[in-house]
């Protein structure tokens, strides 16, 4: 359990941008430093996580919690990776009021935000790598990509219709494998 603690608070508390922009680094912690999961399990629950409602590290937080510990260990998790972000977003809320016109404050302010758009960016490098691996998975990033950013498709629905069309595609799958093991059992 102080494992979890120490992860997900050391998480919390490192990681700027938040949501997707902490995946690279929980990539690293659960795959290359803990070794709880491979990269497939790592995808397979981030695909969950970002389809639930919610931000997708506090989420992930929640799932590996669970995982590792059960429920108690999903609360425990939670609230590790939001302390951190929860004090600091009171304390800057008590200071911006006076701080506001301060140029050196402005001026972390703006490299927090250059530095989450990094992390963004190496999110979707990282998971592109792992994830992007046949031409459905090509054809489903674009299509998705073209339909938010350029027909202003809402999200929800671009999710929506990309799991409708994953389910189509597995049974399709079995469908393909069933009768080919029916074809290769004739065969003998």
């Amino acid at each position: 359990m102080w494992e979890l603690i120490v992860v997900f608070l050391k998480l919390g508390i490192f990681t700027i941008g938040g949501g997707i922009a902490m995946v690279p680094i929980l990539q690293d912690v659960l795959i290359r430093e803990k070794k709880w999961y491979t990269e497939q399990e790592f995808v397979d629950m981030i695909a969950i996580c970002q389809s639930l409602p919610g931000v997708v590290a506090i989420n992930m937080a929640t799932y590996v919690g669970y995982k590792r510990k059960g429920f108690l260990g999903s609360v425990v998790s939670t609230l590790a990776i939001v302390l951190p972000s929860w004090l600091i977003i009171i304390l800057i809320c008590k200071g911006m009021a006076v701080l506001s016109d301060n140029t050196y404050l402005n001026g972390a302010l703006a490299g927090f935000r250059a530095a989450a758009v990094g992390l963004i960016i190496a999110a979707v490098i990282s998971l592109g790598k792992m994830i992007i691996t046949n031409a459905w998975s090509v054809a489903a990033a674009i299509s998705a990509f073209v339909l938010i950013v350029f027909l202003h498709v809402d999200t929800a629905i671009v999710i929506l219709i990309f799991l409708a069309l994953g389910v189509l595609s597995a049974a399709v799958n079995r469908k393909n494998l069933a009768k080919a093991a029916d074809e290769e059992g004739g065969d003998r």
